[in-house]
């Protein structure tokens, strides 16, 4: 798993890291973790997959759809390109 060094933090910030992270009941590494993931990853964020699920239900699409769908497509393999 990657480490991340955080250098020239001021002795403030870090105090009040440490202050939020016992408010919290975990590590200040725990805490910065939660305060990078939820800046980089909002919760909020769109998920495709949620996305997708969402629109086929809303075109009322099914698994039989989609059954019908994989068996009428084209399963020859593609064939690669030439550069010459």
């Amino acid at each position: 798993m990657p480490a991340v060094t955080i250098r020239n933090l001021s002795d403030e910030t870090h105090r009040a890291l440490k202050v939020r992270a016992a408010r919290h009941g975990r590590s200040a590494e725990a805490e910065m973790r939660d305060i990078l993931e939820s800046a980089v990853r909002p919760a909020e964020r769109l998920r495709l997959g949620s996305a997708l699920s969402a629109l086929s239900r809303k075109a009322g699409l099914t698994n039989a759809d989609f059954a019908a769908l994989d068996q009428a497509r084209d399963k020859t393999p593609a064939t690669p390109m030439s550069f010459e």
